[in-house]
């Protein structure tokens, strides 16, 4: 064991030749990062766990009724065992030969079996309500977030010179500003995977997950190694424009149209310069170009930047998202939809009675809950 510790905390894998762990070690007063300071990120998680709660309760359900929020009423499907086992066991979605299936064990028809599924489904979506609760909550939070890595960064000559971010490597003194910055923001980051079980699962859940943890590895490693300058400027990056999505949902949840629109364009007029132009062609630059000039390349160089690369696909990938909803938004003037979330099945017209499922027929079969014609009786002239 003492081996391997040795060669996995090798000076060799996490810094450039010429510098190691040695350099890392306080002295003269100038404090450095340590791997045990990450400790603290998570009981900052569970702390933002409990804030949200109760910010939920006092502040986020007051708040959607103020806006007008409301839940529109939904029908129940009714209770049928047979149909409930195979949706919570099977599949959400059956195929028509399971439909088919179905409709032999539970004598209902296929229109009603149908119709059941898509009730069941939509009782399982979030309510307006909880994803107004969700986005009020990281609104909040990002807000916060940016104006406080403001605070932070602006007046650090990196902030204005990002070539900065190397001067000194690794002897940089972490400064307590820097310290609570980056605490805070793995802290929420990681209250995020925790509670992930609860939130409003969207199209890109998958996508999600793996952007909070590259986020949260990137923060730790860049902790580890003192790349906290780059750190910071990705976090303020990705805050700038955060808060402004958290917003246009509260108020597409409000059906506030215009102001939506208005948010949404914002949005994504950050989103594009922040995430597009900023990040790929400022920091990331700086951390994968500018290095190579000054000194030798080592593995968890290529493994640092390698997170960055994963962040900017994401970013790629949420941009085609956001350049469609401006499609659609902007020739109608509708509200923006997210393209993210699972929509609502609607109900046909006569879909909006509470279905009965279809007893056995007492006398004869029955077709659709009709019974047949009798052919033998004509209309008489």
């Amino acid at each position: 064991m003492s081996t391997l510790s040795e060669l996995v905390w090798a000076d060799w894998i996490w810094f450039p030749e010429g510098y190691g762990w040695a350099d890392l070690k306080d002295n003269d007063g100038k404090v450095y990062p340590k791997w045990q300071d990450l400790w603290a990120c998570i009981p900052i998680a569970f702390c933002f766990m409990i804030i949200r709660k109760v910010f939920e309760r006092t502040v986020a359900i007051p708040l959607a009724s103020l806006l007008g929020v409301k839940d529109k009423q939904q029908i129940s499907a009714p209770s049928n065992p047979i149909l409930e086992s195979y949706y919570c066991s099977t599949s959400k979605q059956p195929t028509q030969s399971s439909i088919e299936s179905l409709c032999k064990q539970t004598d209902c028809s296929v229109r009603q079996v149908q119709r059941w599924f898509r009730q069941r489904r939509n009782q399982d979506r979030p309510s307006k309500v909880k994803k107004f609760q969700e986005a009020s909550w990281r609104f909040t939070f990002y807000l916060f977030a940016f104006f406080a890595g403001l605070a932070v960064l602006v007046d650090k000559p990196w902030f204005q010179d990002v070539q900065l971010i190397w001067e000194d490597f690794p002897r940089m003194p972490l400064l307590p500003s820097q310290y609570w910055y980056y605490m805070i923001e793995l802290g929420f980051y990681l209250s995020l995977v925790f509670s992930v079980a609860s939130d409003v699962k969207r199209k890109d859940f998958k996508e999600q997950l793996v952007h909070h943890a590259a986020t949260i590895l990137l923060l730790s490693f860049s902790w580890l190694v003192n790349y906290i300058r780059a750190g910071t400027l990705v976090l303020l990056v990705h805050d700038a424009s955060d808060y402004l999505l958290e917003s246009a949902k509260m108020f597409s949840y409000a059906d506030w149209k215009k102001t939506c629109n208005l948010i949404f364009t914002l949005f994504a007029a950050f989103f594009f310069v922040t995430r597009l132009i900023i990040l790929p062609f400022w920091i990331i630059h700086s951390t994968l170009v500018l290095p190579l000039g000054r000194y030798s390349t080592f593995p968890t160089f290529y493994f640092f930047n390698g997170l960055m690369l994963v962040l900017q696909a994401l970013h790629i990938f949420w941009a085609i998202l956001i350049l469609r909803m401006v499609i659609k938004f902007l020739p109608g003037n509708d509200i923006v939809e997210d393209e993210r979330s699972d929509k609502e099945e609607m109900e046909s017209e006569d879909d909006s009675v509470k279905p009965k499922l279809r007893e056995k027929p007492k006398n004869g079969h029955t077709q659709n809950g009709f019974s047949p014609l009798n052919n033998n009786h004509r209309r008489r002239q």
